[in-house]
């Protein structure tokens, strides 16, 4: 369920939207980007208010990986997969990452502090195996030794309490 707040919030992005069909990608982002995710009741707002159906909405935000309908950490924690990174040892880095956060890729710690992600490629393959934070701080040349220093990293300069 939706707090006042939030609900407050996706009005005020829909005020300026309603019955345009045409920017629905447009009024996700912003929702999202207001609220944190995508919640049901915000979906079910957004359909309503620009004349489409809630399977469309979904369709469309399900369809692309950026819009998130779980809350998220107030850090993000991407290890990269791809095949440079792969091939250098990534698996063992975000096995050793999930167990130091106590959660498994894709998911999110209770307190909200950090979710876990995989992504298929960071482009820094020549420093593989790799991680970001916030999609600002790159970690190269990881190995599952090295995870402790990242989570305490995020856990002080980014302010979380994992």
């Amino acid at each position: 369920m939706l707090q006042q707040e939030d609900i407050n919030k996706v009005d005020a992005v829909l005020d300026d939207a309603s019955g345009q069909r045409g920017i629905l990608i447009a009024v996700l982002q912003r929702v999202q980007e207001k609220v944190g995710y995508l919640p049901e009741e915000a979906m079910k707002m957004i359909a309503e208010r620009l004349s489409l159906s809630l399977n469309n909405v979904y369709g469309v935000a399900s369809f692309y990986k950026h819009f998130h309908f779980k809350p998220r950490g107030k850090n993000v924690v991407k290890v990269c997969m791809g095949t440079a990174c792969h091939v250098r040892g990534a698996k063992a880095v975000l096995t050793e990452m999930e167990a130091k956060l106590g959660i498994k890729e894709g998911e999110t710690t209770k307190d909200l502090s950090v979710t876990l992600e995989t992504v298929g490629c960071v482009g820094c393959c020549a420093l593989a195996p790799v991680a970001t934070v916030n999609d600002q701080d790159l970690y190269g040349e990881l190995t599952p030794k090295m995870v402790d220093d990242i989570v305490s990293t995020v856990r002080s300069e980014h302010g979380t309490h994992v």
